[in-house]
Formats: C-alpha cells, structure tokens, sequence
C-alpha cells in the first residue's frame, strides 16, 4: 500500500507539469500559424496586384492598337480614294510625333488632287501628333509617339501604309523599317501595317 500512495502522490504533479508544458507549446505553435497565414496573405495580394498591373497594361496596349488601326484605315482610304495623285503619298520618311510636317507633292495627278493629297498627308501628320483631342495644351489624341508612313513599290506596283508606337513593355522586334531607331528600344516599337494594291477602273 505504501508504494502505491508513493506513486500516486509523485504521479499528480509530473502530469500536472507536462499539461503546462503542452499549453506553452500549443501557444508557441498559434503564434507561428498566424504569422504563415499572414505571410501567405501578404503573397497572394501581391501576386494578385502584379495581375492587375499586368491587365491594366494589356488593356492599354490594346488601345493604343484600335486607335493605331484606324488610323491606318484612314490613310489607306485616302490614297485609293485620290488614285489620280496617289504617287504623292509615297512619303521619304515618317511624319506624325517628332517628325518634319510632309513636303507638297510634284509631278503627280492634277494640281487639284496634289493639293488633296498634301492635305490628307497634313491631316495624317497631325492626327499622329495627337491633335484631336487636347488636356491643356498637351495633344492627347493618338498613341504614345505615334508616326506613320506610306511607301510605294515599283517592282510589284503596291502601296504600304505603316503606323507605328511606343509600347508599355518589351516585344519582339518588328522588321518593318518605319520609325526604326526612333524609340531607344526598338523592342518597345509596335507596328500595324497594310500592303494594298489601287483597282485599275475602266
């Protein structure tokens, strides 16, 4: 009996010290829990920031590609709409952002179709730069250093407009000479172009 009692009265206490020790892990271990949630939460958010960065930047650049395609639209009906002078469109370089305003046309179709189309190279000119639409006196109505260019080819008898831009990010490089050199990198220029050849009207 004696021994018994022994064990007992030594037991009660052992046990008594192991519940504390456990409690103290148990709270150690909460504290550990909160601080991984915490971190994981503070991962997930930026990684879901960085997605909307990239999204906003995605939409941009597709802005920026609708309002360089009409413009490319435009120069295109442009020329086929003056086919009489359409020679005169056949630029030496870029016009738009930057660039010298377009030369007037010689030799061309007639003086009056040369006069249409040293217009609706001015007009191009100016809505590269932006023209359209102004905030104070900065232009703000086309792409970021829009310029654009109209090329004639002899050998297959066809015409190609080009517009060109500054990107938010880093592409591929475009092999299209337009512009080229104009934008430090020329993994940031994007490109639109369209070759086209003038009906011959009977």
């Amino acid at each position: 009996m004696a021994d018994s009692t022994f064990n007992v009265a030594y037991a009660l206490p052992l046990s008594h010290a192991l519940v504390g020790k456990a409690a103290t892990f148990q709270h150690g271990l909460s504290l550990i829990e909160v601080l991984v949630a915490l971190i994981v939460t503070v991962l997930g958010l930026l990684g879901v920031l960085g997605l909307q960065m990239r999204s906003q930047q995605s939409e941009y650049e597709s802005y920026q590609r609708a309002q360089a395609l009409i413009l490319l639209s435009d120069m295109v009906n442009r020329v086929q709409t003056n086919r009489l002078a359409a020679r005169c469109y056949d630029l030496p370089g870029p016009v738009g952002a930057g660039e010298s305003a377009p030369v007037a046309c010689s030799g061309w179709g007639t003086a009056s179709t040369r006069d249409r189309a040293d217009a609706d190279l001015t007009e191009w000119h100016d809505l590269l730069r932006g023209t359209a639409e102004q905030v104070g006196a900065d232009n703000v109505g086309a792409m970021v250093g829009a310029r654009g260019c109209v090329t004639y080819d002899t050998a297959s008898d066809t015409y190609t407009a080009t517009v060109v831009w500054q990107g938010k990010f880093a592409i591929s490089a475009s092999a299209s000479t337009c512009a080229q050199n104009r934008y430090g990198n020329e993994a940031l220029r994007r490109v639109v172009s369209q070759t086209f050849r003038l009906a011959t009207l009977n």
